[in-house]
Formats: structure tokens, C-alpha cells, sequence
């Protein structure tokens, strides 16, 4: 430790040349090992091994990173566990940028680990399949196929638990496309002037699973004055290969994604890029860091990320909504963690929730991950699994007549818990502002569903 009570480093010159190794250095040299993330990371609380906490990895990759060290299956094993929630970087006080440095890390452990055949196999799998709307959608079909067999699958060795997880993520019926599903521009109803113009993300795996939530966010956006974009070429934002290490294959997707949008910026103007998926919102605000280097792509990854926006944070800015529905549907507000953690946005959200006319309650634990994080529930299912019976039991121990949050993974992982309807925020301000209901709320009882109307 340095006597200021820093880390101390002892990179070499030629080390810190590497500007992605300069910026690692300069994150490890700002925390002080005080410990206060330790009781805000899911997996130290389930685990309880100083190891699997922020700062256990921080002495993990430091050594390898300072050593010039391949990554060992010590470091990998518990790099891997972690989530990638930023719970850490919201408790720090030190303000440690720890997405950063464990990114860096993912992709160190990329280019130096030879993993299990195995997971190599799966991990090459999901990055070709997930990015990828129609072979996800062929996948997905498949998994239908295979679903009778999960029991089967899971004792398989080493690879039947994730595969078995695979399967049982799956939705048992396929979302047919919607009209909005689909490249073009979408524009305000009943002649308006557009008062706005702004690009929606589809993305990859969201407009598979839940092509409802984008339908949702352009009505309410169309109703409130704003003309949404839909570019022809943007495809997968590159956050999943990103957390996976894959550091050329995330930066080629993103670069598509880029591109797409700057065409839109330089053509017609676009006073905001939103996202319904805060996951990939999160990584998209973190392009011009990802691409600071790049001389091609430094100027345009900085334009994307300064207009990026979560689309409740959008919403936000438009003014008051003016709900048309009267309800008293008690609404258990799961912030995702890309949401709080990632963007910072704690409070828009429910706010917009509560001028709709709900009752909004916050889920206990909040902070802690659902399990969800990208392919963490695949690649990690046990852990998973843990978190999202921990935060089942806090969502329903509430009693809510609904849940709602605004990232698809989480969506998803929940939604396999509980019989209790998930929901994108977006939705459910649509619904309550004039737009149809979602129906997914037709399970609720009758009571409920007779106040609604």
C-alpha cells in the first residue's frame, strides 16, 4: 500500500505504453482496500470467499496484470463468477472504477487462458447465436425440441448444467415479429409535427424474446410528439460479447451499431439514441472509453454515448404523463442493475411509474443482482440460480400485483421464478397513457383487472 493508503503499483514503462493497461493501472491505484463493497457483491454474500469479492479480484488481477502473467485458473475461476453488477462501484467511496479494470481482465483472460474445451465450445456458441436476431430465433426453436429432455441434458457431464439452464431459460412460445420489428421511421399520430427525433435500439436477443417492449416504447413515444428511427444496419450494440471478453467481436458490433446511428446524426438529426435494454444502454454510454483509441471511431463512439439515453430517462424530460387509466395495481419496482449500478438512474423510472397512477414499491435488497447479467445465468447457473430465489423471495414477499423493470435479461431470469407478471416500465406507461393492455396482465384476478379499466 502507498502511504496515502492506495494501492500501490509497480507497472513497468513499457507496460503503461499499453493504453489499455495505463487505465487499469490508474483504477488500481485508487482503491484504498477499505472493504465497503464486500457487503454490497452478490457473490461474496453467497459465498463468502474474500476471493469472489471486488476487492479480492482487484488483488487477483493486479498480480496478473503487474506480472505480465497469462491468466491462471485461480483468476479465472473468480473472475468469472463475478457478475458485472456495479454494486461495488455504487458502495465505493473511493470511486474505483471496477467495470473497467474487470473488463480488461475479461479480455486478458481471452487471450491467455486456454479454457476446457467445453466452455470454449459454449462460449463460441453463444456469441454466434445471441448477437445474431435470426439464429437466435432458429435457436430458440430448437430449444423447444429439446426442452421434454432437460433432465436428461442436465446429467450430462461438466456441460449439463448449463445446457440444462439453456433450455430452461427458453420461452416455451415464441413472440411473433411485430409491424414495428423492423428497420424505418415511426412517426407521431394524427398528423403531428414531430417535436423530437430520436433512434430506438431493436438490439439482438430482446427483439426475439420481447419485441413488445420496443412496440410499447415507440406508441408512447408517438403519442407524446416524438418520430422514432429504427436504422437499417445497427444490429447487436456488442454488450454480450463485451462481458464475455471478446473484445474484437464486441468492437465489430458495435461499430455497426455506430455507424448506423452516426448516419442518422449526420442525415436527418437525432436529438436522442434510446435504449429499452438497460444492459446494452449501459455499454453504449461507455463507447467513447471503448473506442478512445480508435482514431476512426474515437470522435463517433464519443457523439453516440453523449446522446445515449435509457428511455425512461428520456421519457422523463417530456414533461408530466397524463395517465388515462385509473388503477390501484401495486407495482414492485425492480431496478436492473445496468439500470442503478451501470447508468446511475435510480429514480425516473419509479417516478414515471407513480405519475401513471401506480403504487410503487421497492423490492428489498434492491442492490443485489437477480442472477440475470448478460450469459451469467447460462455460463454460471447454480449461482444464478441462488440470486434469483433470493430476489424471487423478496418480490414476493411484497405482494405485488406486478412487476416491472426495464432490462430484458432481468425480465427473464425473474420471470422464470414467479407466477407473478414482469413487465418492461415502458409497458406499463403505455398502457396507462392510452396505449393497449399488456397481455400479460390478463392473468391478474378479476378484482384488480375490473379497477383497471
Amino acid at each position: 500500500m502507498a502511504e496515502d493508503g492506495t494501492v500501490q503499483t509497480n507497472f513497468s514503462l513499457t507496460q503503461l505504453a499499453d493504453p489499455a493497461m495505463a487505465a487499469s493501472e490508474k483504477i488500481l491505484r485508487t482503491c484504498v482496500h477499505c472493504g465497503f463493497c464486500t457487503a454490497t457483491c452478490p457473490t461474496y454474500l453467497l459465498l463468502g470467499d474474500e476471493l469472489d469479492s471486488p476487492r479480492g479480484r482487484i488483488y487477483l488481477i493486479k498480480d496478473m496484470l503487474e506480472g505480465g502473467k497469462a491468466a491462471s485458473a485461480e483468476v479465472v475461476k473468480h473472475v468469472d463468477r463475478c457478475l458485472s453488477c456495479l454494486s461495488c462501484m455504487t458502495t465505493c467511496p473511493s470511486g474505483v472504477h471496477y467495470m473497467h479494470l474487470v473488463d480488461h481482465a475479461r479480455t486478458h483472460i481471452e487471450e491467455t487462458f486456454s479454457r476446457r474445451l467445453d466452455d470454449r465450445l459454449l462460449r463460441a456458441v453463444l456469441a454466434f447465436v445471441l448477437p445474431y436476431p435470426n439464429r437466435f430465433r432458429l435457436a430458440l426453436l430448437g430449444a423447444r425440441l429439446g426442452s421434454p429432455f432437460k433432465g436428461l441434458v442436465a446429467r450430462l457431464p461438466r456441460v449439463g448444467n448449463r445446457l440444462a439452464a439453456m433450455l430452461d431459460l427458453a420461452p416455451t412460445v415464441l413472440p411473433n415479429r411485430n409491424p414495428t420489428d423492423r428497420p424505418g421511421t415511426f412517426l407521431p399520430m394524427h398528423g403531428q409535427v414531430p417535436k423530437k427525433r430520436v433512434a430506438l435500439l431493436r438490439g439482438c436477443a430482446q427483439s426475439v424474446l420481447r419485441p413488445d417492449f420496443n412496440e410499447a416504447a415507440i406508441r408512447l413515444l408517438n403519442r407524446h410528439g416524438v418520430a422514432v428511427v429504427q436504422p437499417r444496419g445497427e444490429g447487436c450494440c456488442g454488450a454480450l460479447t463485451h462481458h464475455m471478453g471478446k473484445a474484437h467481436a464486441a468492437h465489430a458490433h458495435a461499430k455497426g451499431a455506430i455507424d448506423a446511428w452516426i448516419a442518422e446524426m449526420d442525415a436527418g438529426g437525432l436529438d436522442a439514441i434510446l435504449v429499452t435494454a438497460s444492459g446494452c444502454g449501459t455499454t453504449i454510454k461507455d463507447y467513447g472509453f471503448m473506442f478512445r483509441d480508435d482514431p476512426a471511431y474515437a470522435e463517433k463512439a464519443r457523439r453516440v454515448s453523449a446522446i445515449a439515453r435509457d428511455v425512461t430517462e428520456f421519457v422523463a424530460g417530456l414533461g408530466p404523463l397524463t395517465p388515462t387509466v385509473e388503477t390501484d395495481l401495486v407495482v414492485a419496482y425492480h431496478s436492473a442493475c445496468s439500470m442503478q449500478h451501470g447508468q446511475g438512474l435510480r429514480t425516473e423510472p419509479k417516478a414515471l411509474l407513480k405519475q401513471a397512477g401506480f403504487t410503487v414499491k421497492d423490492v428489498p435488497e434492491g442492490h443485489i443482482c437477480c442472477g440475470s447479467a448478460g450469459t451469467y445465468n447460462i455460463l454460471q447457473p447454480e449461482l444464478a440460480g441462488a440470486l434469483r430465489a433470493r430476489k424471487v423471495a423478496n418480490i414476493e414477499r411484497m405482494r405485488p400485483d406486478v412487476i416491472a423493470t426495464g432490462n430484458i435479461g432481468c425480465a427473464t431470469q425473474i420471470g422464470k421464478g414467479t407466477a407473478i407478471p414482469i413487465l418492461h416500465t415502458v409497458e406499463l406507461l403505455d398502457w396507462a397513457t392510452g396505449g393497449p393492455r399488456p397481455a400479460a396482465l390478463e392473468a391478474l384476478p378479476p378484482r384488480l383487472m375490473q379497477a383497471a379499466e
